[in-house]
């Protein structure tokens, strides 16, 4: 099972950011540098790092990175 530390790790080197210290209830609007282009670079990095790929539907569904997290575990068990 993937966790919000094993998520900081990746958003660490996607923002180059070691202070991001990830909660659920995280959005895009905490994370200083998080716009667009980081948001597609973060979600190659997270298809990359667990061997999943995202539909847009679903990324346009997600309201934090809790949601993210469910999401990537859901399809990691696949």
């Amino acid at each position: 099972m993937i966790t919000l530390e094993n998520l900081e790790t990746v958003f660490h080197q996607v923002f180059d950011d070691h202070s991001i210290t990830l909660q659920r209830e995280t959005t895009a609007d905490d994370i200083e540098d998080w716009d667009s282009l980081t948001h597609m670079n973060l979600v190659i990095a997270l298809e990359l790092k667990y061997s999943i790929k995202f539909a847009l539907g679903e990324l346009q569904k997600l309201k934090n990175v809790g949601d993210m997290l469910d999401l990537i575990n859901k399809k990691a068990a696949r």
